[in-house]
This record gives structure tokens, sequence and C-alpha cells, in this order.
């Protein structure tokens, strides 16, 4: 199988998994599509290095975390806000939609390097020694970013629904 071939049959295997943990980061699919397409970019030109590596997931996955965080510090994002008429919230396959949605809600709240740091110990479950490497930080700052991010979810989860409330300019 060629490099070109390899490089296809990952990309289409994971794209979904891709996409499920950009949402997270942005709460906007159309931005989480452009996060993962940027990734897969980068992933191409890096293939030959990439697909040697221990672990070609957590390789893509750090990528995908690297182009988030780049792109909220970059000033794109507070220039540009894309907003649909149609609601692409994530099916929630068992539970409490109202609860899920309220999470999504406070989790767009939560500062971007935080964010990151919850949903790769959270929704990817990585343990605080994998954050730290996808992160590039010590362990102490996987900690604190965890805590004060969790602290941010509880405050917003506990406030009245109102602070909850999506609104045109988030």
């Amino acid at each position: 199988m060629s490099p070109d071939e390899e490089y296809t049959a990952y990309v289409t295997g994971r794209l979904s998994w891709l996409r499920k943990i950009a949402y997270p980061l942005c709460q906007d699919w159309h931005r989480a599509d452009d996060l993962v397409q940027t990734a897969i970019t980068r992933l191409y030109v890096k293939w030959r290095q990439a697909r040697a590596a221990d672990d070609l997931d957590a390789y893509v996955r750090v990528m995908l975390i690297r182009v988030f965080l780049a792109e909220q510090r970059g000033g794109w994002f507070s220039r540009v806000r894309l907003t649909s008429a149609i609601s692409h919230q994530v099916p929630v396959e068992s539970g409490d939609r109202d609860l899920a949605m309220d999470v999504n809600r406070a989790l767009a709240a939560v500062p971007p390097r935080q964010r990151a740091t919850l949903v790769l110990r959270f929704h990817c479950d990585l343990s605080v020694e994998q954050t730290a490497q996808a992160l590039g930080c010590s362990t102490g700052t996987v900690k604190s970013q965890t805590s004060d991010g969790l602290a941010t979810l509880r405050s917003m989860l506990d406030t009245p629904k109102s602070r909850l409330a999506p609104t045109e300019d988030r």
C-alpha cells in the first residue's frame, strides 16, 4: 500500500473520531470540521513522520488540540463568528438531554486551554501524564487547569438557567 493510500485509509477511518474530539472544544460542528480539516492537512504534510509514531491516534489528537489552541491565540476566532440558524447539537444516546445541553453551554464558557484540558482528560479519557504530553506542559499545569476548568463548569451549572441560555454573540 502506498503512503497516500495509507493516509487516506487512516483519515477515512478516524474522521468521525476526530470530529467528536473537535466539537467539545469549539461547540460548533462547522468549526469542528474546520479544525479537523486543518489537522488532517498538517497530518498529510507530515505523514511519513507520523505513521512511524508509536501511537498514531495520540499524535493526531495532539495535532488537533494544537490547531485549536493556535486558533484561539491567533485572533481569527475573535474576528469571525460563524452562526447557524440550525442547531447542530450532538444527539444524546441516553440520559438527560437538557443536562447535556447545559453542560455543552457551560463548557463553551470555559477558557480554551482549560477546555482543551477537560476534553482530553474526560472526553478522551487521558491520564494527567498523557494530557500533559499532549499539551506540552507539566502535570502540575494539567492538574491546575483541570481544577480551574471544573470550577468554572460547576459555577456555570450552579447559576440560574438564564446564564446558560444561548445568545447571539456566543
